[in-house]
């Protein structure tokens, strides 16, 4: 028997919209830090939930990938679509930028016609009033019979009004929009035909019928039953006497409405002078400014502050100043008087230590690296650079057989090659997602790897140069090749641009915490597992049995049998090798050919456990034995021609 009152489930607030028209903002504004990322069931794509209480009622909140049309292309598409015709909203929240409310209208008529609790923002308002744009919001509701909301979420504009809309929302207001009678009575056909019960008017299952969308297809098979060979001979019927694409008619008739709904709603003026945000924005999409540009981005973003202030100045402090000077003596000591074990002493303080070399690797060297990267690429992701940065690139990325929309993965890379691995998701076919996969196993190294490597290499006159044309020669080598030899059509690329601004400190905080959470759930106990079976290793001699396996390698590159073990540490964090070469520098093992030789090697060696597991997770066991063969037997036998050129060149002898 149950006593008291049963918990009653939050009702949902489902947020959608093309990508960077600031749901993201919505979203964080709304829930907070209190969110949970999951899979949608069946996919590997990501929704955010959260909770947000407003005007004294709890709500969840759950923010779907980005989508252009209720006809999904790719697999988010698909997942946010899902989403809306499976969850039970109380209102589905349509956030559209205001400067291309034209283009954007005719999803928020797909979902009114789809029957769901629409309440359209059209945000962004701040910059469409900045260029001189005028909407008359009440005049643009009267007409759709939605509530519609006068938004710039990101200056704090429209929040009241929102969650207004939200607590009186009335189900019983909506417009209803007519096309052509042709297409009218062919609607009216295949609805009359339905007989099942649908979350989803029958009339938006019509137009999708229409246009052959296979999903909603199997939808009908499973609630029409025996019924469903009548309704697929209408549709056929339909279908064939038209002989025309209904997909192109549909939309050219929906966007025929959407002028129709905006006439007298949108004013604009002129002779006002273009903002300098504006103007910057256009300066950094031409190659010409663009290129100059990305590299003052990529100098004080991954080479100063990342490079220099994380790699420098904190490394030296925490690993220098606080690990070896205090914390490692100070544990070393309490291991010595206290673990009469050998084998746990060995564990714990040891060589492979969890706290000498787990925890200060971690700690000490990768931490800071890797925080000081998700700080700046916060920043400048904030600021809304990097949908300008694709379209800057996708020019050269086509040559990949990647658009620009793979500037993403390939930039976070440069954090963390595990979650950019698992951001290749977003990527619209199999073949770029391959490509993109095989790229960041090899040639792109991770900031913690990045950071440690350039201090290294910087204090070698010309190493670090040699370094980076090995890396950037191996990126285009292997992309140009992958594009050739993988079967597939080149990627098509279009991308919404947001406003460009200066970044928020809270967003900034937001996401950075975030990408920390994830650091630390995901990726920190992976050193503690790799001390501990490099602990295993040792005490049970296989760890010296594969360095001796190794030894023809190692002699083959010209480098000591003791950097070895540097590379088995890289198998387990690409980081945690880039800290043996560190540890090696500093005992002045290497000369400087053969800490080039090392360093573009490691760079360019297996991808590390957390990578691997994530590219089995995205791509199968098959395609990632496949990348892991490759890339283990490419950076060697690159390795061996890097060492015979210096050798013979005599270059950093």
């Amino acid at each position: 028997m149950k006593s008291g009152l049963e918990e009653v489930s939050p009702k949902n607030i489902i947020l959608v919209g093309s990508p960077n028209v600031g749901k993201s903002v919505l979203f964080n504004a709304l829930t907070g830090a209190y969110t949970t990322v999951s899979n949608y069931p069946g996919t590997s794509v990501e929704v955010s939930r959260g909770h947000s209480t407003i005007h004294g009622e709890r709500y969840q909140i759950l923010d779907t990938p980005g989508m252009y049309s209720l006809m999904p292309i790719t697999e988010e598409e698909r997942v946010a679509r899902n989403i809306l015709f499976n969850e039970d909203a109380h209102v589905v929240v349509h956030l559209l930028d205001a400067r291309n409310i034209e283009r954007m209208l005719p999803m928020t008529i797909q979902l009114i016609e789809s029957g769901l609790p629409v309440i359209l923002a059209v945000n962004i308002m701040d910059e469409a009033e900045r260029i001189g744009m005028s909407i008359d919001i009440e005049l643009l509701q009267e007409k759709l019979g939605i509530p519609v909301v006068d938004a710039a979420f990101a200056r704090k504009r429209g929040y009241e009004e929102l969650y207004g809309a939200i607590d009186q929302y009335d189900r019983m207001r909506r417009a209803t929009f007519r096309y052509a009678t042709d297409l009218e009575n062919d609607i009216s056909v295949i609805v009359n035909v339905l007989n099942g019960d649908y979350r989803v008017d029958k009339r938006a299952l019509a137009l999708l019928l229409m246009q052959r969308d296979e999903d909603v297809n199997e939808l009908l098979k499973e609630k029409e039953g025996d019924h469903y060979k009548a309704v697929e001979a209408a549709v056929s019927s339909i279908i064939f006497e038209r002989r025309a694409d209904l997909h192109l008619r549909i939309s050219l008739e929906r966007k025929h409405v959407c002028r129709g709904l905006l006439d007298g709603v949108i004013s604009q003026s002129t002779g006002r002078r273009t903002p300098f945000s504006e103007r910057l924005s256009r300066l950094s999409m031409n190659p010409v400014t663009g290129v100059p540009l990305l590299i003052i981005a990529l100098y004080f973003g991954l080479y100063e502050f990342v490079g220099g202030f994380g790699a420098g100045t904190l490394v030296d402090f925490l690993e220098g100043s606080i690990f070896e000077e205090y914390l490692n003596p100070w544990a070393v000591s309490l291991g010595d008087n206290y673990l009469k074990w050998e084998w746990l002493r060995e564990l714990i303080v040891g060589e492979y230590g969890i706290f000498t070399l787990g925890i200060r690797y971690a700690v000490a060297i990768i931490l800071p690296i890797v925080g000081t990267f998700f700080i700046a690429f916060s920043i400048i992701e904030d600021t809304g650079y990097f949908p300008r940065l694709a379209l800057l690139v996708d020019r050269i990325f086509k040559f990949f057989g990647l658009s620009g929309r793979a500037v993403i993965p390939m930039v976070l890379g440069f954090g963390c090659d595990t979650m950019a691995t698992m951001v290749t998701r977003t990527l619209e076919s199999v073949r770029e997602r391959v490509i993109a996969t095989v790229l960041l196993a090899l040639a792109i190294p991770c900031s913690a790897q990045l950071g440690v490597i350039m201090a290294l290499l910087s204090e070698v006159p010309g190493a670090l140069a040699v370094w980076a044309g090995c890396i950037a020669l191996v990126f285009l080598l292997i992309g140009v090749l992958a594009s050739k030899l993988m079967p597939g059509e080149q990627p098509m690329f279009y991308m919404e641009i947001p406003p460009l601004r200066l970044p928020q400190l809270r967003n900034v905080m937001v996401k950075t915490l975030t990408r920390m959470h994830w650091y630390f759930l995901e990726i920190f106990p992976l050193f503690i597992i790799a001390s501990v079976l490099l602990w295993a290793g040792k005490m049970t001699g296989l760890m010296e049995w594969l360095i001796r396996v190794m030894e023809p390698a190692m002699s083959a590159l010209g480098l000591p049998l003791q950097t070895a073990a540097v590379f088995i540490l890289g198998f387990f964090r690409r980081d945690f090798g880039a800290a043996g070469l560190y540890d090696m520098q500093t005992a002045g093992i290497l000369t400087p050919v053969q800490l080039t030789v090392a360093a573009v090697t490691l760079t360019l060696f297996v991808p590390c456990v957390a990578q691997f597991l994530m590219m089995q997770k995205e791509r199968g066991w098959k395609v990632s034995l496949a990348i892991f063969a490759f890339v283990t037997i490419f950076a060697f036998v690159f390795g061996c021609l890097l060492n015979f050129v210096l050798i013979q060149t005599g270059l950093l002898s």
